[in-house]
């Protein structure tokens, strides 16, 4: 018998815990067949790219992520409209197009319209009926020698900051960094004294 006053010892271990155990054996076939209907869809959607409709340079939200640029959802009507695509065709040629976004900065809004100018130059128009083509189509030298894009198209490309090597100066090596930081938060402390 257990002295003291302590908790009564109430323990449940008969469980029939490998009854509740989760396998995982399916994931090599499951891998096979997710493979299989990619080559499906991809099969499925030419000459499309398998990765979908373009999408433009957006900045991340909030002071935390604002310097990171990654796709966003889609072209902005003013973007569309400065790179001379109607907002009714753009999405019949792979771009994709979000009535509700802004652009507040004019650098955004260049960078995203050059991507625009960028597509529609490389861009291979199938006729919809191969007997008849319309005014916008490619011609059938282009329509022959078209391949269907793999992965990513045109991915967002982060540029790296270059570092500019100085020689070290005795000037520099005799500063006093954090004296200089003290006076200066001294002087901050300071201000407006007699």
């Amino acid at each position: 018998m257990t002295k003291h006053n302590n908790v009564v010892p109430n323990g449940h271990f008969k469980k029939h815990w490998q009854n509740h155990v989760k396998t995982w054996f399916n994931q090599p076939a499951r891998k096979t067949s997710r493979r299989i209907a990619r080559q499906k869809k991809a099969v499925k959607i030419f000459p499309c790219p398998t990765a979908g409709p373009l999408r433009p340079l957006v900045h991340g939200q909030t002071l935390k992520y604002n310097m990171k640029v990654r796709a966003g959802r889609g072209f902005s009507l003013e973007e569309l409209k400065a790179a001379g695509i109607p907002k009714k065709l753009a999405p019949t040629i792979g771009i994709s197009v979000d009535h509700r976004r802004k652009n507040r900065s004019l650098e955004s809004l260049q960078a995203n319209v050059q991507r625009l100018k960028t597509y529609k130059a490389k861009l291979v128009v199938f006729p919809r009926r191969a007997c008849k083509a319309k005014a916008g189509d490619s011609t059938p030298e282009e329509l022959a020698t078209a391949t269907q894009v793999q992965g990513q198209y045109m991915p967002v490309v982060l540029e790296k900051p270059t570092v500019e090597l100085v020689k070290i100066t005795d000037e520099m090596k005799s500063f006093k960094a954090y004296n200089k930081l003290r006076v200066e938060h001294t002087n901050e402390r300071h201000v407006g004294g007699c």
